[in-house]
């Protein structure tokens, strides 16, 4: 009897506490704020409309999947989770006094039981650590509590609460924790597509989450034969089944369409936020990744297995799409081509053309001579090529940039200066590593290395009348639309470009009959609304570009290979431009593209173009239409009878300068050798007087100065340099500077002649 009254001493003592705090009126944990303290181990990106686009796991300590909802999961699971756990849930508040009271007999006996804990109980221990199993088991203290909390939660939850946040909360094996965990890791599916046998085995490893394969078998067999009494349960090839779902990690650390954007949003966000909203379309997404991969498997063969896009909307800079890598495609999908920096090639000749416009040094009809050539530089001799290794003679700047010309453009720089143009990149946005005289003429062909979103954004620039201003990777408040707010409206951004100089720039890349002479009159290039487009290719075929804007979208497509293999065959029309022509299309697919209102300050004239300069041909250089022009540079006739040659020592046979790039233009007389920017390198083997450098001007009056003091007069002079940095300027009878460059010499003493 004293045994009896010892063994019953505790469960008296609990019945007893459990009445008597019960009827405290403490507060509950609400259900809705354990479901809003829920944290998954991984984030979420999400497009402009909520649309899940990429899970990135952010918690390496444990595996959490997203919060399912009670009507998301299974019956079967729902089912087996509550005869093999609680069979009397629905009917108990908390505390399951059968289960109790079998507990204590047996407890009174000896005797193993299945325990008095329900899944309400349980729930308390995963909400409160005070009530969770220590390894030697729970103390009395622990369990009176237990079964209390359990008591306020049935009195403040419902049963479908508790089912829901228990199935979320209960870990199972290992990381694991709560059912999408679980489904996705185990069984590679959502927690609604669970079968029974997959139920079964779920169950099992609630009550036994280490245990064995073969033990777990053993148990899902016996919730089987709980859930299907009559028919029998199937339990054959159970233990391999579950051999097989325990080794099994099907829910890998990322997956979604956007895997690069998802890894730099998550991690410039605070902590692991639970989900980021993005501005991309996830249609868009999904159509740009599909073309790609789609026409990179086109090329098959030509060794070209990567490739990035990028979406922007002109007016906000929001970025519809986001393409780092085609995927499995890839030896390096973990590379993002987007921001992977790479050199750009010929698509960074509207920039310099939009800048010799701007200045006054060409027009869009200026001549410019394509032909063999070679510039001395500090380095050597700089000799252009262009792609085809032909040369197209006399063209205009229209012509030149169309049909990416290279000695043309190559000619321009020599106007313009290195150093002058990489100003110019990076005001558009254009972050270049070095200065410009470290890439000397090259970089008027895509020496300089550069990220396609950059570029892309750049380009933006031309389509936004010159004005330059960030990408935008997250919506603002309010609600998302892909649509931008107006056609053509210019965004809030600073003036990177002369508006003029970026119309012309855009008219001349939206000319079919301007880049036939490359790329021939039936093009991908040319799209049945108004667009404008540059192709670009880098040294050795190693990267493809096509980059290029309509009314409201600006488009950048890059091929390549990402660990900087050359290509096969892979030229601008056949690498990245198809991409470039798709994507455009989807997007104009129900939305016209009308090309821009010229700003203020142009004017548009009918111009004419003299004979080549092959006697026999008696063909004018190119055939006559109405050009654009900045207000005062106007010019109707083109012709090689007014063209002045340069000397031939400082740019042999290079860019030549019509009557109306010097005094015409409103400008008045410049100097036209050396160019701004130019390094002369003395060398102690030459005599001095040897080394002079030839100064010229295009007008008969200059008087020329030199660090601010007159050094000669007339349309030339001759100048024996010393090192150091100086400043030469032209100017007229008043003293007032008519052009003014800049001119760094370097170099040591004479060398000492030999005894």
């Amino acid at each position: 009897m004293k045994l009896l009254t010892h063994r019953l001493r505790p469960l008296l003592m609990t019945l007893l506490l459990i009445a008597t705090t019960d009827r405290l009126a403490l507060a509950t944990t609400g259900f809705d704020a354990v479901k809003a303290d829920f944290r998954p181990s991984g984030s979420l990106l999400l497009d402009r409309h909520g649309e899940l686009l990429q899970r990135v796991r952010t918690d390496a300590t444990v595996r959490r999947g997203q919060w399912v909802a009670l009507a998301d999961v299974s019956p079967a699971l729902r089912t087996a989770l509550v005869f093999s756990e609680d069979q009397r849930f629905y009917e108990h508040s908390g505390v399951d006094w059968q289960a109790v009271s079998a507990a204590a007999w047996a407890n009174l006996w000896n005797t193993r039981t299945r325990g008095a804990s329900t899944l309400t109980m349980q729930l308390a221990g995963l909400l409160d650590e005070d009530w969770r199993v220590a390894p030697g088991g729970r103390s009395m203290s622990q369990k009176i509590g237990q079964a209390v909390a359990a008591r306020r939660l049935e009195g403040s939850w419902r049963k479908d609460q508790i089912l829901e946040a228990y199935l979320n909360l209960v870990p199972f094996r290992g990381e694991l924790v709560g059912i999408d965990a679980l489904s996705r890791t185990l069984f590679g599916k959502a927690p609604h597509g669970l079968d029974a046998r997959e139920a079964a085995v779920a169950v099992a490893l609630v009550r036994a989450p280490n245990a064995t394969p073969a033990r777990v078998a053993q148990r899902a067999c016996g919730v089987l034969r709980q859930l299907q009494p009559v028919s029998g349960a199937d339990c054959e090839a159970l233990d391999l089944f579950v051999a097989g779902a325990l080794q099994r990690r099907q829910w890998p650390a990322s997956e979604g369409i956007a895997p690069h954007l998802a890894r730099k949003l998550i991690a410039a966000g605070a902590g692991a936020p639970a989900s980021v909203v993005s501005t991309l379309d996830a249609s868009l997404q999904r159509f740009a990744i599909q073309t790609l991969q789609r026409h990179l498997r086109e090329l098959h063969g030509r060794h070209v297995d990567d490739g990035a896009a990028v979406v922007l909307d002109n007016a906000s800079g929001e970025v519809l799409a986001w393409v780092g890598s085609s995927g499995a495609l890839s030896d390096a999908a973990e590379v993002d081509g987007v921001l992977a920096l790479r050199q750009p090639g010929s698509t960074l000749k509207p920039f310099l053309y939009a800048q010799a416009i701007a200045t006054q040094r060409l027009t869009a009809a200026s001549l410019l001579e394509d032909a063999p050539t070679h510039i001395a530089t500090a380095g050597g001799l700089y000799i252009p090529q262009n792609y085809d290794r032909q040369f197209k003679g006399w063209v205009s700047v229209r012509t030149a940039l169309a049909s990416s010309l290279n000695v043309p453009a190559v000619r321009t720089l020599v106007m313009v200066s290195p150093e002058a143009f990489a100003r110019q990149l990076r005001a558009v946005g254009l972050p270049l590593k070095q200065t410009g005289d470290y890439y000397g003429y090259s970089l008027a062909l895509g020496s300089a290395e550069v990220s396609l979103l950059d570029l892309t954004n750049a380009y933006r620039t031309l389509a936004n009348g010159g004005q330059a201003a960030a990408v935008r990777l997250q919506p603002s408040a309010g609600p998302a639309t892909r649509k931008p707010s107006a056609t053509n409206a210019p965004v809030a951004g600073a003036p990177a470009l002369d508006p003029r100089a970026a119309f012309i720039v855009g008219d001349i890349l939206s000319d079919p009959n301007a880049r036939a002479r490359t790329f021939g009159t039936d093009s991908l290039l040319a799209t049945r609304f108004w667009s404008a487009v540059k192709t670009g290719t880098s040294k050795d075929m190693r990267d493809n570009w096509a980059i290029g804007w309509s009314a409201r979208y600006t488009v950048g497509v890059w091929v390549g290979n990402a660990s900087g293999a050359p290509m096969h065959d892979v030229s601008g029309t056949s690498g990245a431009a198809p991409v470039w022509a798709a994507l455009m299309q989807q997007l104009h697919a129900h939305t016209p593209s009308r090309a821009p209102k010229p700003p203020s300050g142009l004017e548009a004239i009918g111009v004419r173009f003299g004979p080549d300069d092959n006697p026999s041909s008696h063909r004018a250089i190119e055939a006559p239409r109405t050009e654009w022009f900045l207000a005062g540079t106007a010019q109707p006739f083109f012709d090689l009878n007014l063209i002045a040659e340069n000397d031939d020592s400082t740019m042999d046979k290079g860019q030549k300068h019509s009557k109306f790039d010097s005094k015409s233009a409103g400008g008045g007389a410049r100097i036209t050798a050396p160019a701004d920017g130019t390094i002369v390198a003395l060398d102690p083997d030459i005599p001095p007087a040897n080394q002079r450098l030839p100064l010229r001007a295009d007008g008969p009056d200059g008087h020329w100065l030199l660090n601010g003091r007159p050094l000669a007069r007339g349309a030339s002079a001759s100048w024996l340099p010393w090192p150091g940095r100086h400043a030469v300027q032209l100017v007229d009878a008043s003293g007032t500077v008519l052009d003014e460059i800049r001119v760094e010499v370097r170099g040591a003493g004479v060398k000492r002649p030999s005894r």
